[in-house]
């Protein structure tokens, strides 16, 4: 064939039969070009570089996927039968159709691509309906030789964790929708009653029939936490909520109804709170649809990078920010965006007892020390005082302190990631140049090159490359895919990079979790540098929060490289564990790896679809094991 095309080139004979030759190579060349699959990379460098959409000629022909308004409203989800092996699912259960606009086929049925011999069980244990098991470990508990400073709320994770499943509460339902969810939950999904007793005078939750109801109430909120949200913002205007402010953390958020409403105002809040008395108050804050984490301010630094909030909050958090010299500050100056703010509303701001008083003068001494400035302090009219502290912009007030207490830390002592890492006794440098500037206001922020992102000369054109890819991957592919999104409004990413995927989402109604493995580059920082949250975290182990917490779990491009650290089996258990009853995992990897997913999914009943042999959506059923 070579050798009669160079002669026929060489020759110009036949000049027909050479012209035809020729355009049926531009033909062949052409088509190759636009049926070829999105390209694989490794996955230290997020995602592909390039992507190459296999659209339909004509999109009309195809069936759409359900997403009209009336599916959007709420109705009455269906109950999850009684019964002993808990395969069939509800009866309302509706199935999506498996071909979409692109062609999605359903996969894996009767071509498994791995040896698997699973035999799953489901885990046996009353407490397992809500086990969490690095902060579930009860006899490394046991064998801790202090608690005073919160140790045994910290995470413990066990060596092996069992490969069983775990059983769903009795009567679950399918989750109220969004946004509905924020003021009722179905009680039997989160079946733990004694909140509602211990906090019926602060208004937290109300058990109404079969609901449990979230009244906007809180220990600081006398007047509701819209007051209190616009009490905030009137002390101090700058904070311009949802402009100027975006990010903020609430320390010890409770049922986190602070920051279900900041919501409304364009405002991203990551609540945490420890696994305590408290019972389930992360849970209630997860079903709700609001941002959530089980954390605590114990010894270790808490899972988020420096310099990344532009609040914190703090009513009645039951923290002692002055315990170990200031530790719990000094934790806070970290992860605080220069210039930004403390919101701190408790008893030692407005009582003048000799307990409070000594809370507050010890409070006065630390922040001082870290050249924090009280920009405001005052009361509402419910009695309730508010104080607003504001971190340093410039390192001149550290130069100019009599004594140098608490130190700046070294290289060596900032230059970790942090996870399972001590507390410091020192405050982080401040950042220099366009990394110490303030964000662009929001919206703009999401879009603007993030005031931390690399001064490499490129770093700026990846990041744009970054945002279009996941524009045109989300729009062309994600929204195509056998999914109902109007279900979904608790996202995990599993593998966040620059947060690309959460913000071509940005005007659907979910938020993201965007995790950074820490063995990925650290662009956590970025992350909350465009208005987002996110958290770090290593795969192989479990995530710090409750079962059936999430609607939709995302990964690109992770399953490869993750399967070198650990067995894939364990990590797709936790994802069981994680992610509710007629949730999606939505994946993009090698075809190994969709191949060795889609086989372990189908060993767990789930329904299984793949596009182009690089991306997947497993749907989990409601299917468990008999006991």
């Amino acid at each position: 064939m070579t050798n009669l095309f160079e002669s026929l080139f060489k020759d110009r004979k036949s000049p027909v039969i050479f012209t035809l030759f020729t355009l049926l190579i531009c033909v062949m060349t052409l088509f190759v070009a636009n049926t070829s699959t999105f390209t694989t990379s490794d996955p230290i460098s997020f995602y592909p570089d390039d992507i190459k959409v296999q659209l339909p000629l004509e999109h009309d022909a195809l069936p759409v996927l359900p997403d009209s308004k009336d599916q959007q409203e709420h109705r009455a989800p269906p109950v999850l039968p009684d019964s002993k092996d808990q395969q069939e699912p509800p009866k309302d259960h509706q199935e999506l159709p498996h071909e979409g606009l692109l062609h999605w086929e359903k996969a894996f049925d009767n071509n498994v691509s791995v040896d698997l011999n699973m035999n799953w069980k489901l885990c046996k244990g009353a407490v397992m309906v809500d086990y969490m098991p690095c902060l579930d470990n009860l006899k490394a508990i046991k064998a801790l030789k202090s608690r005073r400073h919160m140790e045994h709320r910290e995470r413990h994770c066990p060596k092996s964790v069992p490969r069983c499943l775990l059983p769903l509460p009795k009567g679950y339902k399918v989750k109220v929708a969004w946004p509905k969810s924020r003021d009722m939950i179905w009680y039997d999904n989160v079946p733990h009653p004694k909140l509602v007793e211990y906090k019926k005078e602060q208004n937290w939750v109300v058990k109404t029939g079969e609901y449990l109801v979230f009244p906007g109430g809180g220990t600081q909120f006398k007047e509701g936490v819209n007051h209190y949200i616009n009490f905030i913002e009137k002390t101090l205007p700058a904070i311009q909520w949802g402009k100027n402010i975006r990010v903020v953390l609430d320390a010890g958020c409770g049922v986190a109804s602070f920051g279900g409403y900041l919501l409304d105002k364009n405002v991203i809040t990551m609540s945490f709170a420890p696994k305590d008395e408290h019972e389930a108050q992360i849970q209630f804050a997860l079903e709700r649809g609001i941002p959530a984490t089980l954390s605590v301010i114990g010894t270790q630094k808490l899972t988020f990078p420096d310099n990344g909030f532009d609040l914190i909050h703090c009513a009645r958090c039951r923290v002692h920010w002055d315990a170990d010299g200031g530790k719990p500050l000094y934790e806070l100056n970290r992860i605080l965006r220069p210039g930004g703010y403390f919101a701190w509303s408790a008893t030692p701001v407005y009582r003048n007892d000799e307990r409070d008083q000594k809370v507050w003068n010890a409070m006065v001494t630390v922040t001082t020390n870290m050249c924090w400035t009280v920009v405001a302090k005052t009361f509402d009219s419910s009695g309730i005082g508010l104080v607003i502290y504001q971190k340093p912009t410039s390192s001149s007030c550290y130069e100019k302190r009599k004594k140098n207490n608490p130190p700046i830390c070294k290289n060596n002592e900032r230059n970790q990631i942090s996870w399972y890492t001590r507390l410091s006794s020192c405050l982080i440098p401040l950042p220099m140049d366009d990394a110490a500037r303030w964000p662009v206001s929001w919206p703009n922020r999401l879009t603007s090159i993030p005031p931390s992102l690399s001064s490499e000369v490129d770093a700026g054109n990846k990041f744009d490359k970054d945002s279009k890819h996941w524009s045109r991957i989300v729009t062309d592919i994600y929204m195509e895919a056998p999914i109902n999104w109007s279900t979904v409004r608790n996202v995990m990413d599993m593998n966040a990079g620059y947060g690309g995927f959460a913000a071509a989402l940005i005007d659907r109604p979910v938020w993201v979790m965007n995790v950074v493995p820490i063995d990925m580059p650290d662009t956590l920082t970025v992350i909350f540098d465009r208005g987002l949250i996110g958290t770090y975290h290593d795969w192989c182990e479990s995530l710090s929060t409750y079962p059936r917490t999430y609607d939709l779990i995302h990964s690109s491009f992770l399953f490869k490289n993750l399967d070198k650290r650990c067995d894939i089996v364990d990590v797709v258990v936790e994802i069981d564990r994680i992610l509710r009853p007629d949730g999606y995992l939505l994946v993009q990897d090698s075809m190994e790896g969709i191949r060795k997913l889609g086989s372990i999914l189908n060993t767990l009943h789930w329904s299984v679809t793949s596009y182009q042999n690089q991306f997947l959506v497993g749907r989990k059923s409601f299917w468990r094991p008999k006991p």
